[in-house]
């Protein structure tokens, strides 16, 4: 299969919220990330954006009666960000989970803008 995009996982934040998982939830997000890399469409019950803020989307993952949450953000068109997860226990985003997801976007680009400046 012919990837349609990559994906980049910066610093620790998703490999630290993956590591606290169960095999059997790791396996099923292994599996949706794969999807997510080969797929030319996502469905949007896997993958959206959030409504009110600039470029942010969530991964959804079911298992059993969990739902875990990923958010992440494209950059140079086709590459997608991951950043924080967590299980999500109620219908709203809790704000803590949203504003370090947004501090971390922030963070990534920042980094990246720095890096491209200390390359020229």
């Amino acid at each position: 299969m012919n990837r349609k995009r990559n994906l980049l996982f910066f610093r620790n934040y998703f490999i630290e919220f993956i590591e606290a998982q169960s095999k059997p939830v790791v396996e099923k997000i292994d599996y949706l990330l794969f999807l997510i890399t080969v797929s030319e469409r996502i469905p949007k019950k896997f993958f959206s954006h959030l409504t009110g803020t600039n470029g942010l989307f969530e991964i959804r993952i079911e298992f059993e009666s969990n739902i875990y949450r990923i958010f992440c953000c494209f950059d140079e068109g086709n590459l997608v960000v991951l950043f924080n997860g967590f299980n999500k226990k109620t219908q709203k985003i809790p704000k803590n989970e949203l504003e370090k997801a947004l501090l971390i976007k922030s963070e990534y680009f920042n980094f990246k803008e720095s890096k491209n400046e200390s390359g020229r």
